[in-house]
């Protein structure tokens, strides 16, 4: 989970944000680098090779205005550590943390369905084999 976690979020990051007709992974990633308090994948710098900081669509930003620790028009232009969140890791380490703590949550709700699941089969073959035994 780990490797693919790191392979597709950086190359999500640098390759679709804020393209023509990728507006939900722009706002999910602006999501997310404010909810972890994190920005670019591994670090801030992953955004220096992102399409949309090369391109003139970004008003000179180094960063997207959604690493900064308070949101103001073009405050992306600057990425000192006052400004934006500096994380050891990036949004990456950061998720994989939210998803170990929460891996109890999410294992006991995929089991919890899976039961579900089990005993509506159980009751489906009950209910075929009682039509079976006693036809119309």
């Amino acid at each position: 989970l780990s490797d693919e976690l790191k392979e597709h979020l950086n190359q999500t990051m640098t390759e679709n944000y804020a393209q023509h007709g990728k507006d939900t992974i722009t706002s999910a990633v602006d999501r997310l680098q404010q909810d972890f308090k994190c920005c670019g994948s591994n670090h801030s710098q992953d955004w220096m090779l992102s399409v949309y900081i090369r391109s003139e669509q970004s008003g000179n930003r180094v960063v997207p205005d959604s690493c900064c620790k308070t949101i103001t028009p073009a405050c992306g232009r600057r990425d000192h550590p006052s400004n934006i969140y500096k994380v050891e890791g990036g949004c990456i380490t950061k998720l994989e943390q939210f998803l170990a703590d929460h891996l109890l949550v999410i294992g006991a709700v995929g089991i919890g369905v899976a039961c579900l699941q089990i005993c509506g089969m159980v009751f489906t073959c009950c209910l075929h084999r009682r039509i079976k035994m006693d036809p119309y």
